[in-house]
């Protein structure tokens, strides 16, 4: 209890995410209370010296209501219209609920590849400098109109753990309809509890993690546990919170909120690493076995080649591949010192005999430890 006290004392740069199903309603539109409730609170923790993002979901369904649509669009085409219609309209609402608390707003739409490229990760990180150092407020969201991996597979849950990361915050409070992680649906089952506290994400957390949607959003708890992922492995602390209490970030700080907080862990990933691990796109995938695993996860070594079993996919010598046990499970990521076509010809090989077999000399190394980030569950 005195490390959440500790930590809900000392953040001083924030992202909060606010679901769709807290701003826009298919019939009503975006929820001008909710949105005038959010501009009072992050004004209030920017007063008191907190640097404050907000990551906000609701472009398609503030669409779906101004197009009068009796349900939210199914083919990508509708999606990335209808989101050209309602972001204009939602980002008009923060605007006018933040100019009664004189802050200025900035607006950043942002796609998969401004986080997996290297040089445009670099502007926008940036970018969010001169902002903050600026006072003002950025509000990002997904770029809906044109990202179609981004409609089809993207959620502004990890979007906001991705962003929390690029500008090194210290906390992600993640708004959403529900009160936070339970021990099982409380839905159904009427005996579940919530959880106050996540020290360790472990398989049985992720297994609590049932994916429930509603019409207007793309992510349920599935999606939270993943971000959670993301940010604890790099020294970010993460809530869960029920946003349709417009107090809530108030008692969040004043510790008197319910929710669920994730620990961040006491050793953070470097910059490089949490790129790597978390940002970078995977160009393919290898398996390796379990004396390899053990070694990767538990001992902090380097990937050699013969705890390869198999490679997939094409990728170049410098790209970022995922790293699987024997079970299909990713246990890690990193930077491959080889392509995936000297890998074919290396894997299941002992170093001292790769040179013959690539006709150069090489490093002994497939993906170097300084290169390797573990993301399964030691």
């Amino acid at each position: 209890m005195q490390r959440i006290k500790h930590l809900l004392q000392t953040h001083h740069t924030i992202v909060v995410k606010i679901g769709t199903n807290l701003l826009a309603d298919k019939t009503k539109g975006i929820n001008l209370q909710q949105i005038d409730a959010i501009a009072r609170n992050v004004a209030l923790l920017s007063s008191f010296g907190h640097r404050v993002v907000i990551v906000t979901s609701g472009a398609i369904g503030a669409g779906v209501a101004a197009l009068k649509l009796k349900v939210r669009p199914t083919t990508i085409p509708e999606k990335q219209a209808t989101a050209s219609i309602g972001q204009p309209l939602l980002m008009e609402a923060y605007e006018n609920a933040f100019r009664k608390h004189s802050r200025i707003i900035a607006q950043i739409l942002l796609t998969k590849d401004d986080f997996v490229n290297r040089t445009r990760y670099v502007n926008a990180k940036n970018t969010f400098t001169v902002l903050l150092n600026k006072g003002v407020i950025p509000i990002i969201n997904e770029n809906d109109t044109v990202a179609v991996d981004e409609i089809k597979l993207g959620d502004n849950d990890n979007l906001s753990a991705m962003v929390a990361n690029l500008i090194e915050a210290d906390l992600l409070i993640i708004l959403s309809d529900i009160d936070g992680l339970f021990s099982d649906d409380p839905t159904k089952n009427p005996d579940a509890v919530l959880i106050p506290v996540v020290e360790k994400i472990t398989p049985q957390i992720e297994r609590l993690a049932k994916s429930s949607r509603s019409e207007l959003s793309t992510g349920g708890m599935a999606t939270k546990i993943q971000a959670a992922k993301r940010c604890v492995s790099s020294g970010i602390a993460m809530i869960i919170a029920n946003g349709k209490n417009h107090e809530v970030l108030n008692e969040i700080f004043s510790g008197t909120s319910a929710g669920t907080i994730f620990l961040p862990a006491t050793k953070a990933l470097t910059v490089k690493k949490k790129w790597i691990g978390f940002v970078s796109h995977a160009r393919g995938s290898i398996v390796i076995d379990d004396g390899a695993a053990s070694a990767l996860m538990h001992r902090n070594k380097s990937l050699l080649p013969s705890g390869i079993t198999e490679v997939h996919g094409d990728f170049l010598a410098n790209d970022t591949i995922s790293v699987r046990d024997m079970h299909g499970r990713e246990i890690a990521r990193g930077v491959s010192a080889y392509s995936s076509v000297d890998l074919g010809k290396i894997k299941g090989k002992k170093t001292n005999a790769i040179e013959k077999i690539l006709s150069r000399k090489s490093s002994g190394e497939v993906i170097h430890k300084d290169n390797l980030v573990v993301i399964g569950e030691k």
